[in-house]
């Protein structure tokens, strides 16, 4: 049987595209919310959780840095995608035909240059790949959609013009998240992913980051949040180049857990291909 993989957005969104990547026989389970998608592996509505944590143009991805560590899922593997932003409407409509474009908010600036230079206006919508389905379903026209072009294989429209964000850059990464963790070496390189809080001392976090650097294990993301609506509650949230069984990880990890008040691992999964 094949995996349940829960993401946020419907059928066609980005999530549905990292879905496809990292597992492509999943049966890919669309939910409302980032709180929908854990839910749903809750209560066993999905096997797997496919959540995105970080953009290349926008940075992280709000809340999810807050909802990681409360979910009680862990992290099995990541993927990378590829922003590529198609312009899509109803068939036998052109691009001169188009005056408006709906899409979500985080994606209409990526596309601003192309909408400024064809003279398309663009309006909000919850997601993007929906507003690809309710284009399908209303048969509005001179009314498009900007979302991945798997949104538009899925609900029968026309591609009018692709790639046309900003940035050729622009990758969203996605976390796969399960219910049981698995720490087995499954690939050459291993990234291993914890949050961890400092104690209220002097130079604590520097104390606790020399580990790192001593041992010679390289980490590749840092990031800081509050906790609990405290300004002295800071989080962090870590990515780092490794499994906790090598030793140098392992010394690392024991150091930072000397610097700290709570140390929690979310998940040791292989490093996945466009990580580079």
């Amino acid at each position: 049987m094949a995996d349940r993989i829960a993401f946020q957005g419907d059928l066609g969104a980005y999530g549905h595209e990292a879905v496809l990547k990292a597992r492509p026989n999943a049966e890919p389970i669309p939910c409302h919310a980032f709180e929908n998608v854990i839910e749903a592996v809750r209560n066993g509505d999905a096997d797997m959780a496919m959540l995105p944590v970080e953009n290349t143009t926008y940075g992280r991805v709000a809340d999810i840095h807050r909802l990681l560590p409360q979910s009680g899922l862990h992290i099995v593997g990541e993927a990378f995608v590829r922003v590529r932003i198609a312009m899509m409407a109803l068939p036998e409509q052109s691009l001169q035909d188009i005056q408006l474009v709906r899409a979500h908010p985080v994606l209409i600036p990526q596309a601003r240059a192309f909408l400024d230079a064809n003279g398309i206006t663009a309006e909000a919508a919850p997601d993007s790949a929906g507003a690809a389905a309710a284009i399908a379903q209303s048969g509005e026209r001179g009314v498009g959609a900007l979302a991945s072009a798997v949104a538009a294989d899925i609900y029968g429209l026309t591609v009018l013009a692709t790639d046309i964000e900003d940035e050729g850059h622009n990758t969203t990464r996605f976390l796969l998240m399960s219910p049981d963790a698995d720490t087995s070496r499954r690939g050459d390189k291993m990234i291993t992913t914890f949050v961890f809080e400092v104690r209220n001392i002097p130079a604590a976090l520097y104390k606790a980051m020399g580990g790192f650097a001593t041992n010679g294990v390289n980490m590749t993301k840092l990031e800081s949040y509050m906790v609990g609506g405290a300004f002295t509650a800071t989080q962090f949230y870590a990515d780092v180049e490794g499994h906790p069984d090598d030793p140098h990880v392992a010394r690392a990890l024991e150091e930072l857990d000397y610097f700290t008040n709570r140390l929690d691992i979310l998940g040791v999964y292989p490093a996945a291909t466009g990580r580079d």
